[in-house]
């Protein structure tokens, strides 16, 4: 007779009991509320909802800010990420504090900060005046918003990624002649280019549902600063359908676009030849 376990079914112990039940507590609460925003309508509601008059223009300009912050996410975020990555010092962990900071700040507090450095009277606000360059309640302002509450999630975690990078590898491309911005571009970039996706991803979802910094800082005006969450929140006032409507497209939209930086982050990046 074996020594073993005996075969057959399972017997739930009270602990594992337990964590199936906190488990699923905590998965219906994540996913009922998306749930109910399908089912609680009939089709025809919800497509009247679609047919709401913010919601082209809202879907529209959320769809051209985020890429706008985006961009502006990558380009400068990405150098600094390859800092970090390497930094060692105070210096290193003084600048990763910092710019973690803007995850921890509630958003009315991040619009306030924007308003009082690049509004009309702010720190900034007469220089830029002075280039007849409005930045408070514009489009640019939701830019900023938008690129103040996500940058933390892309550089936090392009760091990590071109932190697991093995510098073994960098150290032999250097030695086969390679400059440091080949290394970085063909090398780095290539390996570490599942959490940089990731990352992105991350920034991106953060900058389309943003809400509060956008409020304080760039207003709620159909068609110049009225992105979606803000969209909601104006059909709110008057059409619960509507803003249910819009809110469920916003869930589609982010979901669908994460859908497809996630498949991309899976597949392996190619490391070109130095």
């Amino acid at each position: 007779m074996s020594g073993g376990r005996p075969r057959g079914r399972q017997r739930w112990r009270p602990f594992d009991v337990a964590v199936a039940v906190l488990a699923a507590a905590l998965v219906a609460i994540l996913v009922l509320p998306t749930v109910s925003l399908l089912v609680t309508a009939s089709p025809g509601e919800l497509l009247a909802g679609f047919r709401h008059p913010v919601t082209a223009p809202a879907l529209l300009l959320s769809m051209e800010t985020t890429a706008a912050s985006l961009l502006i996410v990558l380009v400068l975020g990405t150098p600094l990420a390859w800092w970090l990555s390497s930094a060692t010092g105070r210096a290193g962990r003084a600048v990763g504090t910092l710019i973690a900071l803007p995850v921890v700040i509630p958003p009315a507090v991040a619009g306030i900060a924007l308003l009082l450095t690049f509004g009309r009277r702010g720190l900034l606000g007469p220089a830029l005046s002075a280039m007849g360059w409005s930045v408070s309640f514009s489009s640019t302002a939701v830019v900023l918003a938008q690129v103040f509450v996500s940058a933390p999630f892309y550089v936090q975690g392009a760091a990590a990624a071109f932190g697991g990078v093995d510098r073994a590898v960098l150290v032999v491309a250097r030695t086969l002649g390679a400059g440091p911005a080949r290394v970085f571009f063909r090398v780095a970039v290539p390996l570490a280019r599942s959490g940089l996706v990731g990352g992105a991803a991350m920034a991106w979802a953060r900058a389309l549902g943003e809400f509060g910094a956008t409020l304080m800082f760039a207003g709620n005006m159909p068609g110049k600063t009225q992105t979606l969450p803000l969209a909601i929140y104006t059909a709110l006032e008057g059409d619960l359908r509507a803003a249910q409507a819009l809110s469920l497209l916003l869930v589609i939209v982010a979901f669908g676009l994460l859908l497809l930086l996630r498949r991309q982050a899976v597949s392996p990046g190619s490391v070109e030849r130095p």
